[in-house]
């Protein structure tokens, strides 16, 4: 899946280098977007929208966007994707999992075209994969939680159960635990990216539950409004979602996609595009935490912000040993840090949170 940083950008396959007419040629980069929900104004397709227009904003004319939002994963994916490259987009950028797949299917029909993939595992010639390290994200927007629970029950409404997810999941936990050993996690699964009727719901049962944190692994805003309507605290994802729960927003852990965007296109007209693996967090400015909520004591703040300086640092890992899952297996032991190749396989809860992990 991932493995290096956005610094570092490990090439994967062949050294290929793209030449792009339309860049010779002194006409504007097509570069075509495949979004999975609807652009909206929060949330993951939001941030992608958002890098996408960094990219616009760096490049000028140089480059003429296109997008398609609210695409299913699977044959209207495959179906977009080939239209995209068969029109003259030179650079295209499909932004769910889901989408894997279907762009490696299309990508050897047209390999004069550059192809990146987000959040994925699997790479080809023209086909680059990238990633944000969320977990960081989450363990410190953890920490937060961790200390204005008051019934140390945290709700997490998860998409799917695939190793990115639990990632969060996982990392989510960890970061409360750290300062409250008391705190525990209920998990509601909603087997979608984006459906804000299923998310709500899941977020009204684990707060029926006891949970007075909640939080998501989804697309939109729903769980932050029903966390605001309930009253109770929640941690956005994605992006800042504070003004959907001007209250009950604690922080979140949000992702920033335009340096890569505008990397990816300015080395396609110089004719130097390679397909690579990058997976950045917050030291490569690719995942950062959101305000923390005035409510949040000001020691809570600080503790915050010296674990994210161990974390750009290299001094901490989220998933540094003891690691243990919910069933008491060790999966790191002490002195031991969890590997990227560890991590894009993870399949297990950690300690603190509750039940059994479904199959994907």
């Amino acid at each position: 899946m991932r493995r290096m940083t956005w610094v570092t950008m490990l090439v994967v396959g062949a050294a290929l280098l793209f030449a792009v007419g339309a860049a010779q040629a002194g006409e504007a980069l097509k570069v075509g977007f495949v979004y999975v929900s609807p652009i909206g104004d929060a949330g993951w397709t939001f941030q992608h929208d958002l890098g996408r227009k960094a990219m616009e904003q760096a490049l000028g004319n140089k480059v003429a966007t296109k997008y398609v939002e609210n695409v299913p994963e699977g044959a209207d994916a495959e179906r977009i994707i080939r239209e995209l490259a068969s029109s003259g987009h030179k650079l295209i950028l499909t932004t769910s999992f889901g989408y894997m797949n279907p762009t490696i299917k299309v990508a050897p029909q047209f390999p004069n075209v550059a192809f990146m993939h987000a959040t994925g595992y699997k790479s080809a010639k023209n086909v680059g994969i990238y990633n944000a390290r969320f977990y960081e994200g989450r363990y410190l927007a953890g920490i937060v939680a961790g200390k204005m629970t008051k019934k140390n029950v945290a709700g997490y409404v998860g998409a799917f159960p695939i190793p990115e997810v639990l990632q969060g999941i996982n990392a989510f936990m960890r970061g409360m635990k750290s300062v409250n050993p008391a705190a525990e996690m209920k998990v509601v699964w909603v087997n979608s990216w984006f459906d804000p009727g299923k998310e709500r719901e899941a977020a009204v049962t684990l707060i029926a539950q006891g949970a007075d944190v909640v939080t998501h692994h989804t697309d939109s805003t729903a769980v932050v409004q029903a966390a605001e309507e309930k009253g109770v605290w929640a941690v956005g994802y994605h992006s800042d979602m504070s003004k959907y729960g001007p209250k009950a927003h604690l922080t979140a852990a949000t992702h920033l996609w335009g340096d890569i965007y505008t990397k990816a296109a300015q080395d396609v007209l110089a004719g130097k595009w390679k397909p690579m693996n990058v997976w950045g967090g917050i030291k490569d400015k690719m995942v950062k935490l959101a305000p923390i909520n005035a409510a949040v004591p000001a020691e809570v703040k600080d503790q915050v912000a010296k674990v994210e300086k161990e974390i750009v640092a290299g001094k901490f890992h989220p998933f540094a040993g003891p690691v243990k899952d919910n069933e008491g297996k060790e999966r790191v032991a002490a002195g031991k840090t969890m590997s990227d190749d560890e991590m894009q396989k993870m399949d297990f809860y950690v300690d603190g949170v509750q039940g059994k992990l479904p199959k994907p």
